[in-house]
């Protein structure tokens, strides 16, 4: 297959005669997204046995400080009963808004494959009522929604690509994203999360949302001094309600849950290159997948073991944590980071399967190396994932914003638990390739002819 030279972005050309584009639509000084008494940002997160609960978190303003979560079983009716109540715990944040609280509830006891309604309290209000199903029964078909790195202009550009994600996948119960959900670092993080909110939709409160956390979710401590060091972001703790399971070194940035015929661990890659959590999380990785009693298994982390983008090595991932990976033969590793397109296998095994993707705008080129040992590659594009799960199969897609096939495969397994890969070849694109002469100079993140 051949490929697809990129076109000249009028994009690019917009931006480099006026200058580029806000990473938000707030304007300078403008309070848009500050806390109220109405409830926002609200996400629900699978629990750890995703057909048995799930929980919730929410923020409001600071006059809100120990409210509800009621959840009911879905009807029809418009009455919809006497619903349980679950009194949240809350945290306060301060940010460049001003302070807010944010709350998490935890709804415990449900049945699995059932539709449940849920809503949160805020101040003398209440949201809109939520409906969720929870994950079924592990020979039960699966549609969940993956996501690389959304990170920069949410609103104005990655919005599109989850609104695709959903029509292509209208059934989807879950979406996993790979990190860096925002920019950060430059006093407009609140700001960056509401419109991450604002472009997500309703994905978040009808689908569980797994996020992985991202080197942007962290920040530099003093730096360009002797003493810089990463530290976790403020937003990432309160933000998602995710189960509390994870390894003690990085005990609110991983976990793992298990979600009809999935087990699904979610790693810190920041933590383990930069704050030496990598034996620590290699050790726990190894104990949640040496129990896993399902026919599929995932990684899901933000750096990739394997970098498609130019200059980059996560050389001590490869040598701590992807033994693991490799001994326990997972299936699929779902990566961010590099904002660009890449998949590859190992060795002459369908699995593992590494895959490297891009939600958002900001993009980057692809190594040399990338383009020898991955196919396909991709630039330039705005993706979303859609994996269809059964236990005989695992199918792969990877779709461009505008619904296009660029990437696909199918895992099927064998009476004896051997894995076959077969290519989705009909209807796929050719991939996306810019040249090093077709970037325009200075500009990193375009293509241009």
């Amino acid at each position: 297959m051949g490929l697809l030279l990129c076109s000249g972005s009028a994009l690019a050309k917009k931006e480099t005669e006026t200058g580029a584009e806000p990473n938000t639509q707030v304007p300078a000084g403008n309070r848009h997204y500050a806390a109220s008494g109405f409830p926002d940002r609200l996400v629900a997160s699978p629990a750890q046995d995703a057909a048995r609960g799930f929980s919730v978190a929410w923020r409001t303003d600071t006059s809100v400080k120990a409210p509800v979560l009621e959840w009911v079983l879905a009807g029809d009716s418009p009455d919809v009963g006497m619903p349980t109540r679950i009194t949240a715990t809350t945290q306060a944040l301060s940010t460049e808004l001003g302070t807010s609280h944010h709350h998490r509830a935890d709804v415990t006891g449900l049945q699995p494959d059932t539709l449940y309604l849920w809503r949160v309290q805020g101040q003398n209000t209440w949201s809109a009522w939520n409906q969720l199903r929870t994950a079924g029964r592990a020979e039960q078909p699966l549609t969940l929604l993956y996501f690389g790195d959304t990170q920069n202009k949410n609103l104005s550009h990655v919005s599109r690509v989850m609104r695709a994600g959903i029509k292509a996948a209208p059934d989807a119960r879950l979406s996993l994203f790979a990190g860096d959900l925002v920019s950060g670092g430059d006093g407009q993080d609140d700001s960056e999360w509401g419109e991450w909110f604002a472009a997500a939709g309703w994905l978040p409160q009808e689908t569980a949302v797994a996020p992985a956390i991202g080197n942007h979710e962290y920040f530099e401590e003093f730096e360009d001094t002797p003493q810089e060091r990463r530290v976790l972001g403020r937003h990432w703790p309160v933000t998602f309600a995710l189960p509390r399971n994870g390894v003690d070194a990085a005990d609110t940035s991983t976990y793992w849950f298990d979600y009809q015929g999935v087990r699904i661990a979610v790693l810190d890659g920041t933590s383990a290159l930069d704050l030496g959590t990598a034996k620590a999380q290699a050790a726990w990785l190894d104990t949640v997948l040496a129990d896993n009693p399902h026919p599929w298994s995932i990684v899901l982390l933000h750096q990739p073991f394997y970098s498609p983008r130019e200059g980059r090595e996560n050389t001590e991932l490869r040598d701590v944590l992807l033994p693991v990976v490799r001994r326990h033969q997972v299936d699929l590793v779902l990566q961010g980071h590099d904002h660009t397109y890449g998949r590859r296998g190992e060795g002459q095994g369908a699995t593992p399967q590494f895959v490297v993707t891009v939600a958002g705008p900001k993009q980057y080129r692809l190594s040399d190396e990338a383009r020898a040992t991955m196919a396909p590659v991709g630039e330039d594009t705005q993706l979303f994932q859609v994996l269809k799960i059964d236990p005989g199969h695992l199918r792969y897609e990877a779709r461009t914003v505008t619904g296009r096939l660029y990437d696909g495969f199918e895992l099927t397994r064998g009476t004896n638990g051997r894995k076959q890969k077969t290519e989705l070849t009909q209807g796929r694109i050719a991939p996306r390739d810019c040249t090093r002469a077709q970037t325009l100079k200075g500009r990193a993140d375009r293509c241009w002819e």
